[in-house]
């Protein structure tokens, strides 16, 4: 890397993946610069689409520092999407408003497995280097840039389903009556997501994280062999080349496979609000891993009142610090924010965190 990015003025959320000591739980939100506040709205309207907003590099960076202007923030992440890397791969990503994202290619036979080409992150990808690049000049140094993907598995559901899915019938179907062919498309993905967190890393990421957002649709044993497994290929991959930087894996639904997790070399794990923190701390020291957790309130809590989202905001953390840690830990909802919460709300849980005695 040899950009020269302003100096690191709060490294408080690094410390903590470190387990080094804090002076109060650093937070952010996943989704924080989206849909629920006015100016991204109005900056993706000038844009004409959500995928022409990823690929402006000055609008990508505009929204990325929205979030900033209004809360006190510990982290930045990329504006992007996990579905650029299907995209590169020729799918033909699109949007229908109000349906989710859309390909207008699938991958459902070997020799549509086959036949996928490998991503060249230089040109098929170069507007998101452009955009971690010029995120990370434009923070001036207030807080590190997270990268990130999609996992895998993830990935790998939106390319056979042709879009977003409840009970992933093409997915599955593939998963138990030709397994091998799925393992074949994980095992590109995968190798293309290593490349992917790779080039944002030397484009100026400070660290990665990998959403495995529908590792929880999984069965348990299917869990381990269709995406813990190629997760930890993931990390590996990144590690091999970037040993120091950190790498953060949020599977939605994974906390019961807590003790899979732990073994798959991540930094930390992200979790849902399904889980008590402290249960989860308890897992993590009883497989004598010393990983980092981030999590976990449940995004609607942000329709409560400012009063009550301090309550809750508090309960977690006390619940996150119960077995006497005072860092390894990093605030966050357990899963993206929603676009119709208050943004003044969004602010009461991250000052709320700021607030809480360690």
């Amino acid at each position: 890397m040899t950009q020269n990015f302003p100096t690191l003025k709060n490294d408080r959320l690094l410390k903590a993946i470190r387990f080094e000591p804090v002076d109060t739980t650093p937070v952010w939100m996943m989704r924080q610069a989206g849909r629920y506040l006015p100016e991204y709205k109005a900056t993706r309207a000038e844009a004409g689409d959500f995928l022409s907003l990823c690929k402006d590099t000055d609008r990508a960076t505009e929204v990325t520092l929205q979030p900033f202007r209004r809360f006190d923030l510990d982290a930045a992440i990329l504006f992007s999407d996990i579905l650029t890397v299907p995209d590169a791969l020729g799918l033909g990503l699109y949007f229908e408003t109000g349906e989710g994202p859309k390909f207008k290619k699938t991958v459902r036979t070997l020799a549509d497995v086959q036949a996928l080409p490998k991503v060249n992150m230089a040109t098929e990808l170069d507007y998101v280097m452009k955009a971690v690049t010029s995120i990370r000049h434009a923070l001036g140094g207030q807080a590190p840039l997270f990268g990130f993907s999609g996992s895998a598995w993830t990935l790998a559901t939106y390319m056979v389903e042709g879009g977003s899915s409840k009970e992933f019938r093409h997915t599955k179907a593939m998963m138990y009556s030709d397994p091998q062919t799925l393992h074949l498309l994980l095992d590109k993905l995968a190798d293309a997501v290593i490349d992917y967190l790779i080039a944002q890393i030397e484009a100026g990421a400070d660290l990665v994280q990998v959403f495995d957002s529908w590792g929880g649709a999984l069965a348990h044993r299917q869990f381990v062999e269709f995406s813990s497994n190629y997760n930890k290929k993931v990390v590996a991959g990144v590690k091999a080349k970037y040993p120091n930087v950190p790498v953060v894996v949020f599977t939605k639904g994974g906390g019961l496979w807590l003790d899979v997790q732990a073994q798959n070399g991540a930094d930390m794990l992200g979790l849902d609000w399904t889980m008590s923190l402290q249960t989860a701390r308890q897992v993590l020291k009883d497989n004598q891993k010393q990983v980092a957790l981030q999590g976990n309130l449940d995004p609607a809590t942000l329709y409560a009142s400012p009063g009550d989202i301090r309550k809750h905001t508090h309960l977690m953390l006390s619940d996150a610090y119960a077995l006497g840690d005072k860092t390894g830990y990093v605030a966050n909802l357990g899963h993206g924010i929603q676009q119709w919460v208050n943004p003044d709300h969004a602010k009461a849980f991250i000052d709320a965190v700021h607030e809480f005695q360690l």
